[in-house]
């Protein structure tokens, strides 16, 4: 069984964070599809922004977030630092704040998660 820790943190700006964005949701998908493999799925800091992005049924990536959305948790502080804490709490996505209002990065490595970043 392989346990993956998939950390969204580019921002909904430019190019290469749409494409950061697509590839970490990819990865997260390969995770979720295969039997036995667990995911979470952590959108932190400026990779916040995207849950209001994502939660738009018209938005072309919401079917690619769907695939991956129940495994998906938000930094509690990083929704209010970068201004999506109502889209957040409107999602009803769980908000992580293990560690200063952050998720526990340390916690996942404890747990024996493999930690990928985009």
């Amino acid at each position: 069984m392989t346990k993956a820790a998939v950390i969204i943190l580019a921002g909904t700006e430019g190019h290469e964070n749409l494409g950061r964005i697509v590839n970490g949701l990819e990865a997260a998908k390969e995770f979720a599809e295969t039997d036995g493999d667990d995911v979470e799925v952590i959108f932190d800091g400026a990779g916040t922004e995207w849950i209001p992005e994502l939660e738009d049924e018209d938005h072309d990536l919401h079917g690619l977030y769907q695939t991956v959305r129940d495994d998906s948790a938000v930094c509690d502080y990083c929704s209010g630092a970068f201004g999506v804490a109502d889209a957040v709490a409107d999602s009803g996505l769980v908000t992580l704040d293990d560690h200063d209002g952050h998720p526990s990065v340390r916690s996942l490595v404890d747990e024996g998660f493999e930690v990928l970043t985009f």
